[in-house]
């Protein structure tokens, strides 16, 4: 495993991992800080009805600093990892959602079924545009019902639900195990449930179911 220079309180050469939980975060922080653009901030503002917060990182180099933190942290305790994911969800900046959303499925195979109610619980808590929402339910949410294909009809109960992100993860959960010919059936109820949505943001949700 590479090493990483942790410049705060003298820290010596180490993995991340072996770090307190907010100084990763911190070193994360000042990694995407550092790649900010403005041209990338003010161009993705463009694409958002409601405001967002964002560092201003190309999209790129948010993979980038994904992949090189990634192989810092994954030998960290599942339960931990999740600790960092929820830290970035919650903090409403866009970045950190997005890397949130590419750690994750690397874990899936560790998903449990009870996973799902923390998974519900970010998207009603810190879900709050479609690029997160798509970005983490696309992958994570889709790996899970992959796994775990008997919890699909928490899916329609989310289509219900007055949470305008819990509506969309609903269709777009199913976007790729669709493509691989899985729950058709289910894609196809959801898609009627939400055919009359008035809400646009809900209706471009259901492009690919």
């Amino acid at each position: 495993m590479g090493f990483t220079r942790y410049k705060h309180n003298n820290f010596i050469q180490a993995p991340l991992y072996f770090l307190p939980m907010n100084q990763i975060l911190t070193h994360l922080r000042e990694e995407l800080k550092a790649n900010t653009d403005p041209q990338t901030k003010a161009g993705a503002k463009r694409y958002f009805k409601e405001a967002i917060t964002l560092y201003g990182v190309k999209s790129s180099t948010v993979a980038k600093l994904s992949h090189k933190n990634w192989q810092q942290i994954k030998n960290l305790p599942k339960k931990d990892l999740f600790t960092l994911c929820e830290a970035l969800f919650s903090s409403g900046v866009m970045e950190e959602a997005f890397i949130a959303a590419k750690w994750l499925p690397k874990i899936a195979d560790q998903f449990q079924q009870e996973d799902l109610a923390i998974f519900e619980r970010w998207i009603d808590c810190y879900i709050d545009n479609w690029a997160k929402c798509d970005s983490f339910c696309n992958h994570t949410v889709g790996d899970f019902m992959m796994k775990f294909p008997e919890q699909v009809g928490t899916l329609m109960v989310w289509a219900k639900s007055s949470n305008r992100w819990l509506k969309r993860a609903a269709a777009v959960t199913l976007i790729i195990p669709a493509k691989k010919g899985l729950f058709l059936e289910e894609a196809l109820k959801i898609s009627d449930l939400l055919l009359i949505d008035s809400d646009d943001l809900v209706q471009k949700g259901m492009v690919g179911c």
